[in-house]
C-alpha cells in the first residue's frame, strides 16, 4: 500500500544530505518529527558514517545516502511523509519529488533555480534569509503545523562510555581551510591548559591526525594525547558528552558540545555565529566580525578567525570558570 513500509507502518524520511554540524543543528526539527508522527517509521538521509550519530537523536533510522547526485533508495510511492531539511533548490527538490510522497513538508520551491515537478510539493514557507539553522527548520515545520522547538536540541547519552573522563578536547580540524585557526596558536592554548592542571587531547579527523599531532608536539604534549582519527563517531561522541572543556572551530563537536552542554569556546571565521552558532549555555563564541571576508570553501583562514588571538581564547576559558 502506498505510503507504508515492509513493516506495515506508514514511512517518514527526511532529507538531510550533508554532515555532522548540519545533522547536529536539524535536531529540535527532527525531534518534533517523532512527537508528530510516532506510529511512523522514521528514516533519516544522509551519509552512512552519521549512522552513530543518527542513533543519538532517537526514533530515526538512518538511510544512507552520500549526496544529491544519487537518488533515495526507496520505490516511489513508498514514503508516506517525505521532509525536505536539506535545502530549497532544486537538486534536494527534485529527490523529494522523486519519491512521490502522499505529503510532502518542505519550502515552497525555488522555480527561478531550474525546473522541478512543483505539483508534487503542498504549499510551503518562503525562504528566509539570515536565520538560525535551527530556528529554519523548525520554523518549517511549524508552517505546516507541528509544534516544535529551535531549543530542544539535546542527545541521547552515548551508548559507550568515554576512556577520557573529563578532557579539554581541543579540536584542530575543520571542512575548509577558512575555518582552521593557526595549528600555533591551539598549540599555545593547549599548553597553557596543560600547565594549569589540564588533561587535553586532540581530535579531528583521519586526514586532521598530521595537523594534530603537529599542535600537540609544539605544545609539549605527548602523542598518546593525539585522538585525531583512532575514533568511532560514538566514541568522540562520548568524549564530549563528559568534557570539561571544548575549543573549536564551528564544526560538528562544537555542535556536540552545545547537544550535551558542555563548556565551549567555539572560533567563528566565515560564517556568523548568528546563523552557526551555540544556543545560550555555557558557550562562548569568539570571531572578529568586522573582518570577516565570508568564503566558506577558501582555502585559507577567513580574516574574522584570524583576528581571534590566544588571549581571547584563554580570557573565555577563564570566564567559563575552566582556567
Amino acid at each position: 500500500m502506498g505510503g507504508s513500509g515492509d513493516d506495515g507502518r506508514p514511512v517518514l524520511v527526511a532529507l538531510r544530505a550533508l554532515k555532522l554540524g548540519d545533522l547536529l543543528v536539524a535536531v529540535p526539527a527532527l525531534h518534533a518529527l517523532r512527537r508528530a508522527y510516532p506510529h511512523h517509521r522514521l528514516l533519516y538521509a544522509a551519509p552512512g558514517w552519521l549512522e552513530d550519530a543518527v542513533a543519538l537523536v532517537g526514533g530515526f533510522e538512518l538511510l544512507p545516502n552520500q549526496g544529491l547526485d544519487e537518488p533515495l533508495a526507496l520505490t516511489p510511492g513508498v514514503v508516506d511523509v517525505a521532509v525536505n531539511l536539506h535545502g530549497r533548490g532544486p537538486q534536494s527538490q527534485r529527490r523529494i519529488a522523486a519519491l512521490r510522497a502522499k505529503h510532502v513538508i518542505s519550502h515552497a520551491p525555488d522555480l527561478g533555480s531550474g525546473p522541478i515537478d512543483a505539483a508534487s510539493f503542498d504549499a510551503g514557507p518562503a525562504w528566509v534569509e539570515g536565520i538560525h539553522e535551527r530556528e529554519r527548520w523548525t520554523r518549517l515545520l511549524q508552517w505546516h503545523g507541528i509544534d516544535a522547538d529551535p531549543q530542544d536540541l539535546h542527545l541521547s547519552a552515548p551508548v559507550v562510555p568515554t576512556t577520557q573522563p573529563g578532557a579539554t578536547i581541543v579540536h584542530v580540524g575543520a571542512a575548509y581551510g577558512s575555518r582552521l585557526w593557526p595549528a600555533e596558536r591551539f598549540a599555545e592554548v593547549s599548553g597553557r591548559l596543560r600547565q594549569a592542571g589540564h588533561t587535553v587531547v586532540f581530535t579531528g579527523s583521519e586526514t586532521e591526525r598530521g595537523r594534530a599531532l603537529e599542535v600537540a608536539a609544539a605544545a609539549g604534549i605527548q602523542a598518546d594525547a593525539v585522538l585525531a582519527g583512532r575514533q568511532l563517531l560514538r566514541e568522540f561522541a562520548a568524549l564530549i558528552a563528559d568534557a570539561r572543556l571544548v575549543i573549536s572551530a564551528d564544526t560538528g563537536a562544537a555542535h556536540l558540545a552545545s547537544a550535551y552542554g558542555r563548556p565551549s569556546v567555539v572560533l567563528f571565521g566565515p560564517v556568523t555565529p548568528a546563523e552557526w552558532g551555540p544556543p545560550p549555555g555555557p558557550h562562548i563564541v569568539l570571531t572578529k566580525a568586522e573582518l570577516r571576508r565570508g568564503d566558506a570553501f577558501a582555502r585559507d583562514p577567513d580574516p574574522a578567525l584570524l583576528g581571534v588571538a590566544v588571549h581571547d581564547v584563554l580570557d573565555a576559558v577563564r570566564d567559563l570558570g575552566r582556567l
